[in-house]
Formats: C-alpha cells, sequence, structure tokens
C-alpha cells in the first residue's frame, strides 16, 4: 500500500499507475490532496486528518459489470467504519448510489474512473472534520467521538474491499446487492432524485434493480428505475 503526504488528486496518480501497469488491488493514500475531486466533478474539500485513498481493480472476463464495484466499495466503507464506530447501530446507513450517512448527514463518498482494463476507486470519509457543503448536511466520525488514524482506516478498507471484490467476482452481483441494502435506509423511505437531465423524480426506496439501479416507488403506484442522478433523503 502507497502513501504520500499531499498529492493532487489519488485517482489521478492511480489512473497513471493503472496506465503503467500497476496490480490488482494496488492502494494509494495522501494526507492531502489539494484537487480531489467528487462525482460529478465536484471539488473534494481535503482537511488533514480525513482519509483520502484510492485503489485498483484490474477487470477480468467474467465479472460483473464495472459500474457495480460502486455498490462494492460502499458496503467495504460502510463495513470499515462500522468497525471503527460499532455503537452507531442503524444511525449509519448507505444511500444510493454509494454515500454513507450518519443520521442522514454526509460521512464519505465514492469516485469510479475506468481506465482501459481498470477500475480506479477513490474514497473519501470524514475522519477529523467535515467540509461543508451547500445541498447536503455532512458529519465526521470525531463527532461521535471516534478517533481513528487514516493509515488504519486504509488497512480495514484494504481488507474489506479483498473480501467484497473477491465475492462480486466469483459469486456475482447478488450478495453484493443483499449486503448493500441490509446497511441502507429501509424500503418505503421517500428520497428524491435529481436527473443528469434536469428531471427530478420524487419516490420511495424500493431496492435495487438486477444491475444494481435504483428502484423507486412512484405516488401513481408506478415504479421508476434510476442509473444516474444524486438522491435525496426528504
Amino acid at each position: 500500500m502507497l502513501h504520500v503526504p499531499e498529492t493532487g488528486s489519488t485517482n489521478a496518480d492511480l489512473r497513471t499507475l493503472a496506465e503503467a501497469g500497476g496490480e490488482d488491488g494496488l492502494w494509494l493514500r495522501a494526507d492531502r490532496q489539494y484537487a480531489g475531486r467528487g462525482r460529478q466533478g465536484r471539488d473534494w474539500a481535503s482537511p488533514i486528518g480525513n482519509f483520502y485513498g484510492s485503489t485498483l481493480v484490474r477487470l477480468r472476463s467474467g465479472d460483473p459489470m464495472p459500474a457495480t464495484l460502486a455498490l462494492v466499495a460502499a458496503v467495504a466503507i460502510e463495513e470499515a467504519v462500522r468497525f471503527c464506530l460499532p455503537s452507531l447501530g442503524d444511525r449509519l446507513f448507505l444511500k444510493w448510489p454509494n454515500d454513507l450517512l450518519i443520521e442522514g448527514a454526509k460521512l464519505s463518498g465514492i469516485l469510479l474512473e475506468r481506465v482501459g482494463d481498470a477500475v480506479v476507486i477513490g474514497m473519501g470519509i470524514n475522519i477529523a472534520a467535515a467540509p461543508e457543503l451547500p445541498d447536503r448536511a455532512t458529519t465526521a466520525l470525531a463527532v461521535y467521538g471516534a478517533a481513528v488514524d487514516p493509515a488504519v482506516m486504509q488497512g480495514l478498507l484494504a481488507d474489506a474491499m479483498r473480501q467484497w471484490v473477491a465475492t462480486w467476482r466469483g459469486q456475482g452481483l447478488g450478495p453484493v446487492m443483499a449486503a448493500w441494502e441490509a446497511r441502507a435506509h429501509p424500503r418505503g423511505t421517500p428520497l428524491t432524485a435529481r436527473l443528469p437531465d434536469g428531471r427530478v423524480v420524487d419516490g420511495v426506496f424500493d431496492g435495487l434493480g438486477a444491475d444494481g439501479a435504483l428502484r423507486l416507488g412512484l405516488a401513481d403506484g408506478g415504479s421508476a428505475v434510476i442509473h444516474a442522478g444524486d438522491v435525496f433523503l426528504i
């Protein structure tokens, strides 16, 4: 596992390593990023004390769809965080596609980027501080009394990712989706989805589709399948 005190973006660095032949399961962690990015090109604030890291998954013949590695990473992050703070109980839960929340406030994020036959998975976890976001509440593990060294978090994540990538490869997407939903807010939770084309869809959580998409139950009794967008608790 690699570590640097500072870099622009661990995802950018790992993309370069992927192009140079970096091996499956490679990790890179930085104490600070000065050009971190979240989904849809958003800036990711990176104060020292939080976790910023990326890992590399080399795709193999027969692997499930690469985009579903977001679910794998989300389950791994939830597992690592819960190990550090088991007292959170059901206050800690996942929200589609890959956010981990505590009491509805964002704790972490994931960014997937494809590089040839590899997927780079970037992960950010608010351990010491929670940067303010304009459109959603945020929180950090320190708020709940957890003091976790980012290096320890990296080890926990690496172990969890190793297990869940092996499950994803060996058993398919089904066990991953079951684990994801078991760690998510319950079915029937009201959600609103803001789609890339500007439309807004309100509904209730109705589980995941066979490809990992979000299913929303609509007020008229119908349903909507969401493959991309920002999703918020109502």
